[in-house]
């Protein structure tokens, strides 16, 4: 069979190319395959709100977080500016002032 991705329109698996798209036979959607191949590469990370964060954007504590073997405090409503995304369980890797750097969980931050 092919390894070219099913219709997300329809979910036929009889897709093929033309070009740079894909097209469904069944349906006639068309689709970007370059498009395509990105989305499944993108995992998309939330903020407590719902709102997907990207690379360079800041992000406000929505929470007091305790910092792990030290007597620190990051407090509510502490700003944190240019956040980066990585893979695992603290999803945001950042450097806050008077803090240092650290990782974070998406789900005790908004976005600004």
């Amino acid at each position: 069979m092919s390894d070219l991705p099913a219709c997300p329109e329809c979910g036929s698996e009889y897709t093929y190319e033309d070009g740079a798209m894909l097209v469904c036979p069944e349906c006639a959607h068309e689709w970007s395959l370059v498009a395509d191949l990105a989305n499944d590469d993108l995992v998309s990370i939330k903020d407590a709100n719902g709102n997907v964060l990207q690379d360079g954007d800041t992000v406000t504590v929505v929470k007091d977080l305790k910092v792990k073997g030290s007597s620190l405090v990051v407090k509510v409503g502490t700003k944190v500016k240019n956040i980066r995304l990585v893979e695992g369980d603290h999803d945001i890797d950042c450097k806050i002032d008077g803090v240092g750097g650290m990782k974070l969980k998406s789900a005790f931050v908004k976005k600004v």
